[in-house]
């Protein structure tokens, strides 16, 4: 499957310039891109065991373990990102409520530019291997849905965590087959994760991300992914 979703990035070249509405000299806006497979590209820890199906403005994940799908474009400046996802439980062998997690801001510190190489690397979906990366992370009913949590990834593997960051009320963790609407936001200083109309975390960065990648990552999961858009600075 890897080698098919690489692929397919051959083709935006192409298909970019229909994909991407400019708003202003200084912002872009990505919509229309979830169900289209050259505007990712999936790092998969068990490719035999996972498929990931677009269509329409719709993405479908069921893997049997790790995986992380980004979003192709590197992001600048103040970033918003918007989704809906639901995770699915109707019986399937991977149907596992827990983990609608996701990256933003995210960039290699060991690297000049910070480019983190996709679909170039050894990481293969195995979560460890993006604990040397430094971003903004949200992990929504992770644990097998037992907490919540934000971290800042500093490019350390200890990858700090604050106790007001680490949320096991049942009021942040997911319900099964429910439809959310997920916000991730990098404005300055101010960094914040919605899910619906409940701000889940509101933090200030002193030292802010102010580029980086964005993507979608879970475990041994089914979800659905509708409606991504992106606003990003150039």
């Amino acid at each position: 499957m890897g080698h098919i979703i690489n692929s397919l990035v051959a083709f935006l070249l192409v298909s970019c310039l229909c994909q991407v509405n400019a708003q202003s000299d200084e912002r872009i806006r990505y919509t229309n891109v979830t169900g289209k497979a050259q505007w990712w590209i999936a790092e998969i820890q068990d490719e035999c065991g996972s498929i990931i199906a677009w269509e329409g403005d719709k993405m479908e994940i069921e893997v049997s373990k790790g995986i992380t799908i980004w979003f192709r474009e590197k992001l600048k400046g103040n970033v918003v990102i918007e989704y809906d996802a639901t995770v699915v439980d109707k019986g399937g062998a991977n149907d596992r409520v827990s983990d609608l997690n996701c990256f933003w801001m995210f960039s290699d510190p060991k690297e000049s530019d910070g480019d983190i190489k996709l679909g170039n690397n050894k990481r293969n979906g195995l979560f460890r291997n993006y604990h040397t990366l430094q971003g903004y992370y949200v992990g929504l009913g992770g644990h097998d849905n037992t907490r919540t949590r934000y971290r800042r990834y500093n490019g350390d593997v200890n990858r700090p965590l604050k106790p007001e960051h680490d949320l096991t009320d049942a009021s942040y963790l997911l319900v099964p087959n429910k439809k959310y609407h997920i916000k991730l936001i990098a404005q300055g200083q101010s960094i914040q994760y919605w899910r619906d109309d409940q701000l889940i975390f509101n933090v200030r960065d002193p030292e802010p991300l102010r580029e980086g990648w964005f993507a979608l990552r879970t475990l041994t999961n089914h979800m659905i992914i509708e409606n991504v858009t992106i606003q990003s600075e150039y």
